[in-house]
């Protein structure tokens, strides 16, 4: 219902903090009595005599009853009881229509894909330069890679990049691009939850045991030793 009669309304309310809290307020109390729709029932508290009340003089004394009118009332009540409606409401079903078509909400999230898109951009970039040995460009977009590795989009295109240069055989690298690639992939890494484990990890593991730089003829130093203290 909100989707398809309140988006205007919700547009309207935009940086006006009052009309929102009032909205918002609304739909709560609506949330309530859809969750809450029967009212507690309320006790009535029969309050006992005070103390000495039985030597107070002008006291009334308690009427009779009469047994008859007694059981007129309870007959009446049984009766009415048999004839109320379940306790429990029957679910009214309704069609709500689709409202606006869902790209109109989706505008506001607009940037935030543009952003995701652009740090996609700049993660590739950066990796190109460095195969490409323009070390003064990827040390400018450097820090940008860094900081769009806590979204797992960009560690995911950070491993996908990385194995398009393994198959080219361009996985011996020299000491600056190696230190540019160990770096990325430690930041990979440590940004890394247990929900990765098995997606991006495990896609850098045959990673780390290609890069490599030559040390010294015959000393081949892998990725590997350089990433290897990740839990």
């Amino acid at each position: 219902q909100l989707v398809a009669y309140e988006v205007k309304r919700m547009r309207a309310e935009e940086g006006n903090k009052q009309k929102i809290l009032r909205h918002i307020k609304e739909l709560a109390e609506k949330l309530y009595k859809n969750e809450n729709p029967y009212p507690a029932v309320t006790m009535h508290k029969v309050q006992k005599p005070a103390e000495g009340c039985h030597l107070r003089l002008h006291q009334k004394p308690f009427p009779r009853l009469d047994e008859g009118t007694v059981q007129w009332i309870i007959d009446q009540a049984t009766a009415k009881l048999q004839t109320a409606p379940p306790a429990v409401k029957a679910e009214k079903k309704c069609m709500v229509p689709s409202g606006p078509p869902i790209a109109a909400i989706m505008e506001r999230n607009g940037n935030a894909l543009a952003n995701s898109a652009r740090r996609l951009e700049v993660v590739r970039n950066c990796i190109s330069y460095v195969f490409e040995n323009k070390m003064l460009e990827a040390k400018k977009l450097f820090p940008a890679v860094l900081r769009a590795m806590k979204g797992r989009a960009a560690r995911h295109c950070l491993t996908q990049e990385l194995n398009l240069h393994v198959q080219q055989n361009r996985a011996v690298l020299d000491h600056q691009q190696f230190d540019f690639i160990v770096r990325m992939m430690n930041c990979c890494l440590q940004d890394c939850t247990a929900m990765d484990e098995h997606g991006i990890a495990a896609a850098l593991l045959p990673l780390v045991t290609a890069f490599c730089r030559k040390l010294s003829p015959g000393i081949t130093q892998f990725a590997y030793s350089c990433v290897q203290e990740h839990v």
